[in-house]
């Protein structure tokens, strides 16, 4: 018998630009060689510069999909993504307690990078109650662990802080993107994410790459981090490999559309024509 390929599931919003969302979760499984399953949460209609319409899908029709996939495929991580709205948390947690879905991962995804708001106020107590407690990695941003927190986080040692008080939450791990902190904290220079499991911190830090293509970096970070711990890694070097694979595809990110693009996730297997260059196409014609 040949052996089973790892797969993940992604409970996420669909993005209809193609460049974050349910859309950059499978490309990542894909690219990292894992089997990609997804449960769609809502539907967007956004491109690189806006989203302009959000339809929510029912919570019945969101943990029919989770049944479906799991009692046929089988799940070896899930990821979490946009989830809009308290009813879908409970329900997504309900399903990850019955069926058993861990390791998880969970972006908690407030806030587009166009700035649209993608989970609602009230869902945010929900989130820290119901499903933070089930959860292997978190992957939260500065202003996702402040909102989290409900407090300000200012400084380096905040952030050393903010990751003991989510883990208290009951996270087993959490790893802070540090590309938000100001540069008045002490760090300009490498981008620094922070990562705690409960016992000691370990920094993962890489050059900050400067672009525009930043669309659904938080997503593929989160989904790099499933694709590894679907494949039998543990947390920390789950994310270690994930911050590679993310720099990587920001380093390699083409421009898409007119406002904030999305990162490159294939750039291992291919490159666009446009950038190749007229020297390279000589060496490969």
């Amino acid at each position: 018998m040949s052996r089973r390929v790892p797969a993940a599931l992604a409970i996420a919003g669909s993005d209809s630009g193609g460049g974050a969302g349910i859309q950059a979760d499978l490309k990542t499984f894909a690219a990292l060689g894992v089997y990609g399953a997804c449960a769609l949460t809502a539907i967007t209609a956004q491109n690189t510069q806006r989203v302009s319409r959000v339809f929510e899908l029912p919570p019945d029709l969101i943990a029919a999909q989770i049944d479906a996939v799991v009692s046929d495929i089988g799940i070896d991580a899930t990821k979490t993504g946009m989830l809009a709205t308290a009813e879908v948390i409970e329900v997504v947690a309900a399903k990850v307690r019955d069926h058993g879905l861990r390791p998880l991962v969970v972006d908690p995804v407030l806030v587009a990078k166009s700035g649209d708001r993608l989970l609602r106020e009230d869902a945010v107590q929900v989130l820290r109650e119901r499903l933070l407690p089930l959860t292997t990695v978190l992957t939260p941003n500065l202003p996702e662990a402040v909102a989290l927190l409900c407090r300000p986080i200012a400084s380096w040692d905040d952030v050393r802080e903010a990751a003991k008080e989510l883990v208290a939450l009951g996270v087993e791990a959490v790893v802070i993107k540090g590309g938000h902190l100001p540069a008045e904290a002490g760090r300009e220079g490498p981008a620094t994410d922070i990562f705690y499991d409960g016992r000691s911190f370990h920094e993962f830090p890489a050059a900050r790459v400067h672009t525009t293509s930043t669309h659904g970096t938080g997503c593929t970070f989160a989904s790099a981090i499933a694709a590894a711990l679907a494949k039998g890694e543990g947390p920390r070097a789950a994310v270690a490999m994930a911050k590679a694979y993310i720099t990587k595809a920001l380093q390699s990110a083409y421009p898409v559309g007119r406002g904030q693009g999305p990162v490159h996730h294939f750039f291992r297997f291919w490159q666009p024509r446009a950038l190749e260059g007229p020297e390279l196409r000589r060496k490969t014609s």
